[in-house]
């Protein structure tokens, strides 16, 4: 069964955006183990949040900018 985990923060991607990712990573996942594996495929996304993870040593909080808008 095929297995994939993506971390991403809280709040970057919409419902949309996820779906998007989980349509995809199946798809590849796919094409590499056969139609097979698409019924035993999970894509689990999970949001971290803002402080929860840090880069280049310093506590990381994600920008406006990068915060999927509202209701999608």
């Amino acid at each position: 069964m095929p297995f994939v985990n993506i971390k991403t923060p809280e709040g970057a991607l919409s419902r949309a955006q996820k779906e998007d990712i989980v349509h995809r990573t199946t798809d590849m996942l796919v094409e590499y183990f056969s139609e097979a594996a698409r019924p035993h495929t999970m894509v689990l996304i999970e949001e971290v949040k803002d402080g929860g993870y840090a880069r280049a040593d310093e506590v990381f909080v994600i920008p406006s900018a990068y915060r999927a808008e509202a209701g999608l």
